[in-house]
């Protein structure tokens, strides 16, 4: 039985326990800036910028992302961006993984670490850890998710109560994802999903040394941003982008063809609708999503994070 670690003999809590210092953690909604001040910051010190959001990882997706341009590379080096192919279900585990990969490679010494994105899940791993899991073979992956497509949560939220009892009581019995990931851990490891859990990895940063840094932008100044930056993607290539992704004929439930922006695009190249309302839908859904992402990170981010207003001098944040 194998453990979905760093791909080294030892867990990622021992093979990267506290080994990046003075890291600099900046978070913040799309469009807030934090892009611009990760490369400001990594000129000023010296530094390499490591991509800490899920959509910047995936391939083919570049304007449509907002990932780092050529301009911006030439002037500090930009690492996990573009490097999932749109086929694969990226996970926070599986940047934790690639993170360590960069640790071990020491592609990170020498040079300051700025962990910039909007991807909350990816910042609480890093800096608290996540839990081990087994690694799940596909054939028992592709055995639950057609399970649940052919029978359903409630009729697998069953067989979970049967196998797994305590792990099914915490689940509610529409919650399908949660369930799958249940039973595929149970049937791969003979293990309850619980028992992981319990064991936590521990963070890679060494958490006394770093700076946590997250963006509040003005929610009216952002929704103009926010609006100028999808007219320029469009501009940009984005709707090139969308046909390539779409020409892959990949499952609709993937990550990546949930980004904002593909849904509408497709649905305008397809021409059931028109490509005026396919902009406004995807810049809608940008501003919700960009409100979903501010209020995870005002309630689930501590105090150790610095809150950055407007207004606020940024030439002090290191």
């Amino acid at each position: 039985m194998s453990v979905a670690t760093s791909g080294m003999d030892d867990p990622v809590g021992q093979a990267g326990k506290g080994r990046v210092k003075d890291a600099i953690l900046i978070a913040g909604p799309t469009a807030s800036g934090k892009s611009a001040l990760a490369l400001d910051l990594a000129e000023r010190t010296g530094g390499v910028i490591v991509n800490t959001d899920s959509m910047q990882g995936y391939a083919i997706l570049d304007v449509l992302t907002a990932r780092p341009g050529r301009a911006e590379l030439s002037r500090a080096p930009h690492l996990l961006y573009g490097h999932v192919h749109p086929s694969i279900a990226y996970s926070t585990g599986a940047w934790l993984r690639d993170v360590t990969g960069l640790i071990e490679e020491d592609r990170l010494a020498g040079r300051r670490a700025i962990f910039v994105g909007g991807t909350g899940l990816y910042f609480r791993a890093l800096a608290e850890g996540i839990p081990q899991m087994p690694d799940i073979p596909a054939a028992i992956r592709q055995h639950w998710r057609r399970e649940m497509n052919e029978r359903g949560a409630p009729a697998l939220h069953e067989i979970l109560l049967r196998l797994d009892a305590d792990a099914a009581r915490q689940l509610r019995a529409s919650d399908g994802q949660r369930i799958v990931r249940a039973l595929e851990v149970l049937e791969a490891s003979g293990r309850s999903i619980l028992a992981w859990q319990k064991d936590s990895a521990a963070p890679l940063i060494d958490r006394a040394s770093a700076r946590f840094l997250v963006i509040e932008p003005d929610r009216a100044a952002l929704a103009g941003r926010i609006e100028r930056r999808f007219d320029a993607m469009i501009a940009g290539g984005a709707l090139e982008e969308v046909r390539q992704l779409a020409a892959l004929g990949l499952d609709p439930a993937l990550p990546a063809m949930k980004a904002i922006g593909v849904r509408e695009l497709q649905a305008a190249l397809a021409g059931t609708m028109s490509a005026a309302a396919a902009i406004e839908r995807a810049k809608i859904a940008t501003r919700q999503y960009a409100k979903r992402q501010a209020t995870w990170f005002r309630h689930q981010l501590g105090s150790e994070w610095r809150r950055l207003r407007p207004g606020d001098d940024m030439e002090t944040t290191i």
